[in-house]
């Protein structure tokens, strides 16, 4: 007993031997990560954290520096930044991009997620099996979103009737889509531009989440917001394929373990948070109106919006996939993760 106990701790001395020496053969590896939010926002501490946890998964060899604000280029630029190897990873907008990715535009249909705890990893386990053809320019590491957004506007809506003839800045192609059913107009700016556009009068309403709202200055600019989850904006996190070829096996596998369903959920839960609590604080604020829908204007609201399923599922048709399929499998997804609407 004593003589195999023996083999068992000199074969496993051998191993950690090996691995040790074969991650001290591994290079050092400086990665750029671009995030376009401000510093201050509250998904740039969860991007560090997996970029030091990452460090340590490689033994060290990798290290993460963090760019926010747009330092190394702008919000609608991020996918293709990190295709250009600008960035070697990316936080991406897709939906500032319309029609460039229909499949994975069904996580930003309105009344579709409740939460983005949950939500993200549903969102993330769902988009795994079409991110390779989909996003074939980058290396897909994580999808993730934000806690569920609604209308902030300089006058009331409560109707979808209420939409004709403004002008909304929507979070994304597909909210801009049902502006358009909705006979409203379309003003497009990035997260950073929004208040500029609302105070200048370009766009009367925008939809965006609640704590965010206060970070970009939004809440100065606007008074009345619809207390409902009409939608969510989902993102990606994704790498430069060379930079990711050039890694070792150690190195892949380091990364690998940081591209999955539970780190898309750690990133969407430190983000949800924040937003959370600013719906808290603006709930409390007398000098503004955070009003709930009824059930039937609730239900107007969803029979209005439906058009933009139909729309989305003939733009993933034109891309050669199943969109019956595809939104079934979203779907069951969002039920698995018990995050659907």
């Amino acid at each position: 007993m004593q003589v195999k106990l023996s083999r068992t701790l000199v074969a496993t001395a051998i191993a950690a031997l090996t691995f040790g020496a074969a991650q001290a053969q591994d290079k050092p590896v400086m990665v750029k990560m671009a995030s376009w939010v401000p510093a201050q926002h509250a998904l740039n501490p969860a991007l560090q954290a997996w970029g030091e946890s990452l460090k340590a998964a490689s033994g060290g060899t990798i290290s993460a520096t963090l760019f926010p604000s747009e330092q190394l280029g702008k919000a609608f630029d991020h996918y293709d930044m990190a295709r250009d190897g600008i960035s070697d990873f990316s936080y991406v907008n897709p939906g500032y991009q319309p029609g460039r990715f229909p499949i994975f535009a069904a996580a930003s249909l309105p009344f579709m997620v409740n939460n983005a705890k949950a939500g993200s990893a549903a969102i993330d386990a769902w988009y795994r099996n079409y991110a390779a053809k989909e996003m074939k320019d980058v290396h897909f590491c994580f999808a993730f979103a934000h806690d569920p957004g609604a209308f902030h506007s300089r006058k009331k809506i409560v109707l979808p009737t209420d939409i004709k003839g403004m002008k909304v800045r929507p979070a994304t192609s597909t909210v801009g889509q049902v502006i358009t059913m909705l006979g409203g107009t379309n003003v497009q700016a990035s997260a950073p531009e929004s208040r500029d556009m609302l105070e200048r009068g370009v766009a009367e309403a925008i939809t965006f989440p609640w704590g965010s709202l206060t970070l970009f200055g939004i809440d100065k600019v606007v008074k009345y917001h619809m207390d409902v989850p009409f939608y969510v904006t989902p993102f990606v996190w994704v790498m430069n394929k060379d930079k990711y070829a050039a890694l070792s096996v150690n190195q892949k596998k380091a990364v690998d373990s940081h591209c999955t369903s539970e780190w898309a959920e750690k990133v969407g839960s430190a983000w949800a948070d924040f937003e959370i609590s600013g719906h808290t604080k603006l709930l409390a604020d007398p000098n503004r109106e955070v009003y709930k829908l009824t059930p039937d204007q609730l239900n107007a609201w969803k029979q209005a919006v439906a058009p933009a399923e139909v729309q989305w599922a003939a733009d993933v048709k034109k891309k050669g996939e199943d969109p019956v399929a595809v939104m079934n499998a979203f779907k069951q997804s969002l039920a698995k993760y018990k995050s659907g609407m």
